[in-house]
């Protein structure tokens, strides 16, 4: 399986997708800081450069990418799912 999405940093909620990614599918991603892999059932589609969630968050919970926030998950986020500004607000505004 080739990976379709990294993450920056472990510890990161989310991955970026380097490939659209078809709702359904099994796919690889890759930890850029240890070359480790994780594997998930993607929930969404996911297009070229959005992102993936890699971990279950309840609702309210802070989201972290590179090791650092970038918004909150107002409903919550299931593993696999598509993040972007429908699920997402974001910490910039």
């Amino acid at each position: 399986m080739n990976h379709k999405f990294l993450v920056h940093k472990r510890g990161d909620h989310v991955g970026v997708a380097v490939a659209d990614i078809v709702g359904g599918e099994d796919v690889e991603g890759v930890f850029m800081d240890d070359d480790s892999r994780i594997v998930l059932a993607a929930a969404d589609a996911v297009p070229f450069g959005h992102k993936i969630a890699i971990a279950e968050l309840p609702a309210g919970a802070t989201v972290l990418e590179y090791g650092i926030p970038i918004g909150t998950a107002p409903d919550g986020l299931a593993a696999g799912a598509y993040v972007h500004t429908h699920n997402l607000r974001s910490a910039r505004w």
